[in-house]
């Protein structure tokens, strides 16, 4: 209703319809409205003070009680602190303590791996030392094999030298395999030739015949050839030079009735045999048809054994009946042995007789003797006691073992 009045009394000034008094009057009631307005104010100021300051108190217990509880819950985790610290101190000094033990096992373990280490360093050393040396050895015995390869190389360059080659390994072959007599070196025939080895078979006067000549040029060109062309040509020198030997070991070696009907041809190298087969099979069945045999050191030296097994059966075949007599002769000795056994035991049976009649004539004179004692002259004979007679051993005085004499 207020409100109503001073909208009116407003709306009056608005349109200047007030009086002074009116004028007045609401100068009043507007001052005393600000003052109740004022004094509204300052009472609701008062109230608001008064809940702040009890809001203030209760915020103040709270944070009192907040306090407490913040200094409680701090002397709490003082309290866990001191004994994590403690916890942690005995935890560091096991820790510490592990520590050092962990690391005098570690010192003491690598001490003795570096001792290991360094056993074990020294003895691959001295083992590699002696392999070091080992390889120097072998190093030198390599320098001396490539100089003997080099000299052999010089050697089958060589066609006298290639010759005598091929002679002292056929030679070293026929040695090793064959007594001394079974074989000749450079004999002489009839025709003039003189081949490289003869050997005598048991039982055939015909020797036969070895040569070590062995063509060599043409297979060193052949394997050396590096183009189509240089083959071709060295193939067909390798041919022409193998026909041409095989004719000539055929015409010269190979008499009718005076050596083998077979002759052989020594290839001093086992590898050349290979290419020869592998490559020249042809010329090896022309020489077969020539009877002539090529053959390598292993093929001889299997023939060479052959061979020695011949000469052994016939050496014993040949001395087969001075074994013959020999038993016989034992065995007239061991029938000679038997009579004089059988004359021995009719000597020992003869004294064996002798000697049981000379105990029997004893015991007769033992009697005799016993009863001249027992005679009476004036007196009554005592009762004496029976001689014991003297009996032979029984089998003899010298009894005869008759299993032992026969």
């Amino acid at each position: 209703m207020a409100q109503n009045v001073f909208s009116v009394f407003f709306d009056r000034l608005m349109a200047g319809q007030l009086t002074a008094a009116e004028t007045i009057a609401l100068g009043f009631g507007l001052l005393s409205l600000l003052l109740i307005l004022t004094l509204m104010r300052g009472a609701g100021a008062r109230r608001d003070l008064a809940a702040e300051t009890a809001a203030a108190a209760e915020r103040q217990r709270e944070l009192d009680d907040k306090v407490a509880m913040l200094l409680q819950a701090q002397a709490q985790i003082g309290g866990r602190v001191s004994q994590i610290g403690e916890t942690f101190e005995s935890r560091q000094t096991n820790l510490a303590r592990l520590l050092a033990e962990r690391i005098d096992s570690l010192n003491a373990r690598l001490g003795d791996g570096l001792k290991e280490n360094a056993t074990t360093t020294l003895k691959n050393l001295s083992q590699l030392n002696e392999r070091l040396a080992l390889i120097d050895q072998a190093q030198k015995n390599l320098n001396t094999l490539t100089s003997e390869v080099l000299t052999l190389k010089d050697i089958l360059a060589n066609k006298q030298a290639r010759g005598a080659f091929g002679q002292g390994r056929m030679e070293a072959i026929v040695k090793d395999g064959l007594p001394h007599g079974a074989y000749e070196f450079q004999a002489t025939l009839s025709k003039g030739g003189r081949p490289d080895c003869i050997i005598h078979l048991p039982g055939d006067k015909r020797p036969l015949v070895i040569d070590a000549k062995f063509p060599l040029e043409g297979f060193s060109a052949f394997r050396e050839a590096r183009s189509d062309e240089e083959r071709k040509a060295a193939t067909a020198r390798v041919r022409n030079d193998m026909q041409t030997h095989i004719k000539d070991v055929s015409g010269k070696y190979l008499i009718p009735g005076e050596t083998q009907d077979i002759a052989i041809i020594f290839v001093p190298s086992e590898s050349i045999y290979a290419d020869l087969m592998e490559h020249f099979d042809d010329i090896v069945q022309k020489a077969h048809k020539a009877r002539v045999l090529v053959v390598s050191p292993s093929l001889l030296s299997m023939a060479i054994q052959v061979m020695q097994g011949i000469v052994r059966d016939s050496k014993m075949r040949e001395a087969a009946h001075l074994i013959q007599d020999e038993v016989r002769k034992l065995l007239e000795d061991v029938g000679r042995l038997r009579d004089r056994v059988v004359k021995l035991d009719t000597h020992f049976r003869q004294a064996n007789d002798d000697v049981q009649q000379i105990m029997v004539s004893a015991d007769k004179v033992v009697k005799r003797g016993d009863r001249i004692e027992a005679m009476e002259f004036g007196e009554a004979p005592e009762t004496l006691p029976a001689a014991t007679p003297v009996r032979a051993p029984e089998g003899g005085l010298f009894p005869l073992d008759k299993s032992a004499v026969r």
